[in-house]
């Protein structure tokens, strides 16, 4: 992986996924003492990052392959990326994805042409049904984030934070980024390390599910003992991609963890601030920027996401009012 391949995925991307802003909300800045801005993904299509990844791997695919469908596993932002993704490209789409998954996310992807097959995160083992599924019937298994286009499409966020960033005097700053599986972060990582190398990413994950913040501490890939407790539902992983992990050892700072209150309580204040809509786990890196992250640099927070179903929307503004 390299700069040269997240640029090929810019290309193919111009004029298909959108760029998202860089927001600022200066009465923020008062109340913490810093600068914060947050880049928007929440407003990317499919309310997520995972567009870019699943459009950028999709049309690297030449025609024998796509004519065979694809195949994706996902607790529903990779889901709708590859469902909107491979509509646009008249490519069939199966996706799996846990019955825990917000309903919101699994309506989406079925909107989107996809067909989806429901399984059970705590007693069934996706991988497996996955590797069933596309040797019965020849689908092409389009991994969530160890697959080195999906990385270099999300390397396009990092293009876009450091040509933002300098607009915004921006030279010196913590990019904070919600990580389940790394293709994210290790992509912005990448990018950012060419274009803008002053700038130190770090990964956020909820606690009790810091798989990658335990793997950067002890330099060799650490599991999560369990796959779900946590309201964060986008960002929880087994484990860091054996193809993320390596960029993230490289190019990232020490791991960030925030609790699901904190992250709810995020959720509010993205809303009250910055007048956008993040799910628990895409709010998760603002929540770093808020509480958890120390200094007088400025912030960059990656809003990774905004799928959230309309009552857990409700009860973080209701918690949260002031």
């Amino acid at each position: 992986m390299n700069i040269n391949r997240i640029l090929a995925a810019e290309n193919r991307l111009r004029g298909h996924s959108r760029v998202t802003p860089l927001l600022n909300a200066p009465l923020l800045d008062a109340e913490i003492g810093r600068r914060i801005f947050l880049k928007a993904e929440c407003l990317q299509k499919t309310g997520s990052f995972k567009y870019r990844g699943a459009r950028s791997a999709l049309s690297a695919l030449d025609a024998e392959t796509r004519s065979r469908g694809v195949l994706a596993y996902s607790s529903g932002n990779h889901a709708q990326g590859v469902a909107l993704a491979a509509k646009e490209l008249g490519i069939n789409a199966v996706i799996i994805m846990t019955n825990a998954a917000p309903t919101l996310k699994i309506e989406n992807t079925r909107s989107y042409g996809a067909e989806v097959i429901l399984y059970d995160r705590a007693s069934e083992d996706r991988d497996a049904i996955g590797a069933t599924l596309s040797e019965d019937r020849g689908l092409v298994l389009l991994k969530p984030y160890d697959n080195p286009e999906v990385i270099a499409g999300h390397g396009t966020v990092g293009l876009e934070i450091a040509m933002q960033a300098g607009a915004h005097s921006v030279s010196d700053a913590q990019v904070l980024v919600c990580c389940g599986g790394g293709g994210l972060t290790s992509g912005i990582a990448l990018a950012l390390a060419d274009r803008a190398p002053g700038f130190r990413v770090h990964t956020v994950e909820p606690e009790g599910f810091d798989d990658v913040a335990r793997s950067l501490a002890k330099g060799e890939i650490q599991h999560n003992a369990r796959n779900t407790g946590s309201i964060c539902d986008a960002i929880l992983t087994p484990a860091p991609g054996e193809q993320t992990f390596p960029i993230l050892k490289a190019h990232c700072g020490d791991g960030i963890t925030v609790t699901d209150a904190e992250a709810m309580r995020a959720l509010a204040i993205a809303f009250a601030h910055f007048k956008v809509v993040l799910e628990p786990g895409g709010a998760a890196a603002l929540a770093a920027a808020l509480f958890r992250s120390q200094g007088t640099s400025d912030i960059i927070a990656v809003g990774s996401g905004g799928n959230v179903d309309a009552d857990v929307f409700a009860h973080a503004l209701a918690q949260h009012a002031s």
